[in-house]
Formats: C-alpha cells, structure tokens, sequence
C-alpha cells in the first residue's frame, strides 16, 4: 500500500529529509540552516507536523515515514540509509543543505 503525503514546498521538505538522514543533527545546526521567518517557506514546521523529521533530546533525525516519503519521492538515490539510527553519536558539522 502507498501512502500519498501531500506537502507544500515538497522539494525543500525532501531536502531537509535527506540532509537529516545523512546523520543526527543538533537541533541548533537544523535551525540555524532551515529556519524561516517567511510564512510561507515553512519547511521545518511541515516536516515535523507530517512527522517526517523528529527532535528528541535536542537532536533531529528522520523518522520512518519520513525515510519512506523520501525512498517514495526519490527512488533513484542509493545514497539513503538503510533504516534510522536515533541514537548515533553526534560528529562536526557536514555541509549545509542544498540551496533550492
């Protein structure tokens, strides 16, 4: 069965996704890179009300359904992880996202 996720401003929402995906981020590194103060750029605020992203203790990764939405949306990237790992250690900070 897919599931159909209807999300604005999908190819940024699959970006963050995917950024996230690549390892656990601190949530201050996602702000600091995906924050907004434009309403109608809410890339952080639909990925994590589509429970996509998730922060648990001050770290955000990529949920199941946000890896799945991403395989969905992606199918040609053999660069995704096999499955999230919430607790991997957290190292420097990587490159910061894709500019759209």
């Amino acid at each position: 069965m897919t599931t159909t996720v209807a999300v604005d401003n999908k190819p940024l929402v699959l970006d963050l996704i995917e950024w996230v995906a690549t390892r656990p981020r601190p949530y201050a590194e996602v702000m600091d890179a995906w924050r907004t103060s434009c309403p109608r750029l809410t890339i952080w605020e639909d990925a994590v009300d589509l429970g996509l992203v998730a922060c648990v203790e001050d770290v955000v990764s990529a949920t199941t359904a946000g890896l799945a939405f991403l395989r969905a949306e992606r199918r040609s990237s053999t660069t995704l992880p096999a499955r999230v790992v919430p607790d991997n250690p957290l190292r420097s900070a990587d490159a910061a996202p894709p500019v759209p």
